[in-house]
């Protein structure tokens, strides 16, 4: 083989892995998440200690995963206990909520460190709108609401497993049952300013088994939204985030790579 041969055939080798190299290196870029910080809402009645098995999965992916704690007192409040979260991360983030922490993030998310927005059965009302007025629109299923004393909701421990966590296990639908966080009436009459959605891409689950929120309003939320995903879960409570964390954290994963 002559000289001129050896140097063709080092050229073309050299070729083949520049070209390679950039294969590899776009397929990364396609792979890698743009975002790696995750802020988790909760919604009324409950604490962020629900969101424990999808916190284990993202974490153990590599996210940097944070659970904020609304008081459920004040719909201020609560958007202001987000946003000093939000504050916290140190670069953007995604910002997922559930039931009524989808009304919260839906203010919240407008914060400049919010690069999405992922409902998790959870309301995303519009500008002027509040969620009790949308779920007249779209009665729920529940029967077991009880309005308390000094304008604090909660529900019917009896009811709670029935209507809130159908698709737990007993001996978890009752913990919750007993260990819930009565919630001031107020916060689901505050109505929207400015919706985060309008200016954040949205990623959204249905729970089609809902009796909290009805899953046609839902449905709703995530078509008027222009959802980039809609994944609706079979036999799915309002404990969704709960019964199917892999499939929750799935969604939140598909939203970090924008």
């Amino acid at each position: 083989m002559n000289l001129h041969s050896n140097r063709g055939i080092r050229t073309f080798k050299m070729l083949v892995i520049c070209i390679m190299t950039i294969f590899v290196a776009k397929l990364q870029a396609q792979v890698s998440p743009k975002v790696q910080n995750i802020v988790l809402v909760h919604g009324a009645f409950v604490d962020g200690s629900g969101w424990e098995q999808v916190y284990e999965i993202l974490t153990k992916k590599g996210y940097k995963v944070s659970i904020a704690q609304p008081t459920l007192t004040t719909f201020d409040g609560d958007v202001a206990a987000v946003k000093r979260v939000i504050d916290l991360q140190d670069g953007p983030c995604i910002l997922v909520g559930h039931s009524y922490g989808g009304a919260v993030i839906t203010t919240a998310g407008n914060d400049s460190l919010v690069s999405g927005l992922v409902y998790i059965a959870a309301h995303a009302p519009d500008h002027g709108e509040s969620e009790a007025d949308n779920g007249k629109i779209f009665p729920a299923a529940y029967k077991s609401l009880i309005k308390g004393n000094g304008g604090w909701d909660y529900i019917n421990p009896k009811m709670f497993a029935a209507d809130f966590s159908g698709d737990l296990q007993k001996s978890k639908a009752e913990f919750m049952a007993n260990s819930q966080t009565p919630t001031a009436d107020v916060v689901f009459h505050a109505i929207i300013q400015n919706p985060a959605w309008k200016t954040k891409p949205v990623w959204y689950m249905v729970a089609k088994s809902d009796r909290i929120i009805n899953p046609d309003l839902e449905r709703m939320y995530a078509k008027r939204a222009n959802s980039k995903k809609i994944v609706e879960v079979e036999g799915a409570s309002h404990s969704v985030y709960i019964s199917h964390p892999k499939e929750v954290a799935d969604l939140i994963i598909s939203a970090t790579h924008l």
